[in-house]
């Protein structure tokens, strides 16, 4: 496939996003771009947040992870259900309750002004770092296929693709993203299935025999009882599985901004029980796609594995252009399905729970104020992205950039759970040190426990919200 041929593919992509913004975007109010006017139908907030949940970084690297750790990552998907029935039951009946446009000014009335901060610049650090190095990735295959044939920078990729998402979002924001979402999702699931019926029809499988291939493989072991140290123990990613999507989805504006968009909490509460039952089916899809490509793999001499497994057999493997354009257009969609919504819940914390604006300013300077904020978070974004290509440049250390996001998810964990399960309060200004000295404290334990062979893998999440949790109860009135 030429590089002009993917040129021209991106091209059409975004075309088709600015047509959608362009009739989603009437309005220019802030109602409209942090909660969609609260009007958003239920069924497509649910599908649209399967592409924002997956991102690139799953859709390259899942089916990559086969070889190494079998199905075992489906016990964090199992753990999933338990979070996300968490958010149904508990976390939105609270959201919809307060009325809230962030959800970390749940903080403020329950703890203060320093927990309110500490909870919604956790979350800035946390979606900065991850969307960045999400985007980095993709911008990264982008570049390889296409761009350094044409002669084109890197940092010049990079910032027309954010320009881009800044076009399609500027003006509408979430009312938007819940229209694109949804195209991207079934881009993506599109990609996925596309692939496995080429790789399976190149290897002489109908689906009956793919599926008894799956089956039957040693590869496809999903649960892991036998050593209690190692990170794939199911007890530890099934209660790790919980807890991510609990913090990753529940406490995180970005996944929730979408939720809060639904006309009542009835229809949110819908949302999120069929984007459980979907999201389950289509990780356990990703993982036979990673099977069946890992075997084509062996079968065919390709010495491709992890992150390059997918982009090499889709690409490059001969299976045939139509497989390189879904696989793309997947890539694409998944990358900024993330991006987009990133950028806007970046938008809408800072916004409101930094700068205050819904209390400082009327309304014709609230949407002012937002627009300043939309360009300045796009050119964060940028920056960070620019950051770990030239300045950073190990991807081992830029790896390691991402994993520390998620220990900033910790504190938000410990405040949150202090908070619903107990009527104490804390003493606000000493939060921030709290907050600050879990996931230093988590990294060190981790570290050491690395040393005897224990490995926290995703439990790290636990230990850092608990660490939070013990923080609080010291600094209690």
């Amino acid at each position: 496939m030429q590089p002009l041929h993917i040129l021209l593919l991106i091209a059409g992509y975004f075309g088709v996003l600015m047509l959608i913004s362009y009739l989603t975007s009437k309005g220019d109010s802030n109602t409209d771009f942090f909660k969609a006017g609260k009007q958003s139908p239920w069924y497509l907030v649910a599908f649209g947040m399967i592409g924002a949940s997956l991102s690139g970084v799953t859709f390259i690297s899942v089916p990559g992870w086969i070889e190494a750790s079998s199905f075992s990552y489906f016990q964090v998907v199992l753990g999933y259900t338990v979070g996300y029935a968490v958010i149904g039951l508990v976390l939105l009946p609270l959201y919809y309750k307060l009325n809230l446009t962030s959800i970390y000014t749940y903080l403020e009335g329950r703890f203060g002004t320093y927990s309110y901060k500490t909870g919604a610049s956790f979350f800035l650090l946390s979606r900065i770092i991850g969307a960045s190095f999400r985007l980095y990735l993709v911008a990264n295959v982008l570049q390889l296929l296409v761009f350094d044939e044409m002669g084109v920078p890197f940092f010049v990729t990079v910032t027309l693709t954010i320009i881009l998402i800044w076009l399609y979002t500027f003006k509408a924001g979430i009312k938007t993203i819940v229209w694109t979402d949804t195209l991207q999702t079934l881009f993506m699931l599109i990609a996925v299935g596309v692939a496995i019926y080429f790789v399976s029809d190149e290897m002489g499988l109908n689906a009956g025999a793919a599926l008894d291939l799956i089956s039957n493989s040693d590869m496809s072991q999903i649960f892991f009882f036998d050593d209690w140290k190692s990170g794939d123990f199911f007890v530890k990613q099934f209660l790790s599985g919980a807890f991510i999507s609990i913090v990753m989805t529940g406490l995180d504006q970005d996944m929730m901004q979408k939720n809060l968009t639904c006309r009542n909490l009835g229809d949110a509460q819908k949302n999120m029980f069929w984007f459980t039952i979907v999201l389950t089916i289509v990780n356990l899809v990703f993982l036979a796609l990673g099977l069946l490509l890992t075997v084509y793999a062996s079968q065919n001499g390709i010495d491709a594995h992890k992150d390059e497994l997918f982009p090499t057999i889709a690409v490059n493997s001969g299976l045939g252009i139509g497989l390189a354009i879904v696989f793309l257009l997947g890539l694409i969609a998944a990358a900024y399905s993330s991006a987009d919504s990133a950028l806007t819940s970046l938008t809408t914390s800072f916004s409101i729970d930094i700068l205050d604006i819904e209390k400082k300013y009327d309304a014709v300077k609230q949407v002012a104020v937002r627009k300043r904020i939309h360009i300045v978070m796009s050119l964060v974004l940028i920056a960070v992205i620019i950051i770990f290509k030239y300045v950073i440049a190990d991807a081992t250390v830029i790896a390691k950039l991402f994993t520390f996001a998620g220990y900033t998810y910790g504190p938000l964990l410990g405040l949150y759970a202090y908070g619903l399960f107990t009527k104490w309060n804390v003493k606000d200004k000493f939060v921030p040190v709290v907050a600050i000295a879990s996931p230093i404290l988590a990294y060190i334990i981790s570290t050491l426990s690395a040393g005897v062979g224990f490995e926290f893998g995703f439990f790290i999440l636990i230990l850092n919200g608990a660490l939070t949790f013990l923080g609080l109860l010291f600094i209690k009135k």
